[in-house]
């Protein structure tokens, strides 16, 4: 979230956008955010992607295609440096705002709402929230599925 914030300050709020930023801006902002290791690669790679939006799509991912999230996340793999667990993040982000493509809940987010008692099931998650809310449980649920001391944490909880 770091580094999302520090991109789009610096700019890089869009794949247009982000190819007019310099290099040097993108390195910086990945600075502030804590990313000492690989900035520079990021940096550049931000450019690559923007140009690659550019290309495919218009530099519109609206146009992504995504009728469901195997398709979606096949699209999105093409891209240099996504693979699975990146295309599952946005997956899990943009099914608030892509309503077509809820319920997305990948295998772990499944598992997490297993160990935290709740349905196991897509469809009987996505009918516990709204779905604007729905980007939110998948994350809690990629926690608990990532986090034993979390899980412990909410079932010594008062409900």
């Amino acid at each position: 979230m770091a580094a999302a914030r520090e991109l789009f300050a610096a700019g890089c709020r869009t794949p247009e956008a982000t190819r007019r930023t310099s290099r040097s801006s993108r390195v910086a902002a990945l600075g502030r955010a804590g990313y000492r290791r690989y900035d520079e690669r990021t940096a550049t790679r931000l450019h690559d992607l923007a140009e690659a939006v550019r290309e495919a799509y218009g530099d519109d991912l609206r146009r992504l295609p995504h009728g469901d999230g195997q398709e979606l996340e096949q699209a999105l793999r093409r891209f240099t440096g996504i693979g699975p667990v990146g295309a599952a993040i946005f997956c899990r982000e943009v099914q608030g705002v892509w309503p077509g493509l809820a319920p997305y809940l990948d295998d772990t987010a499944i598992e997490g709402a297993r160990r935290l008692g709740l349905p196991a099931s897509a469809d009987e998650l996505a009918a516990l929230v709204a779905p604007a809310d729905l980007p939110r449980l998948a994350a809690g649920c990629i926690r608990a599925a990532r986090s034993t001391a979390l899980v412990e944490e909410l079932s010594r909880s008062p409900r």
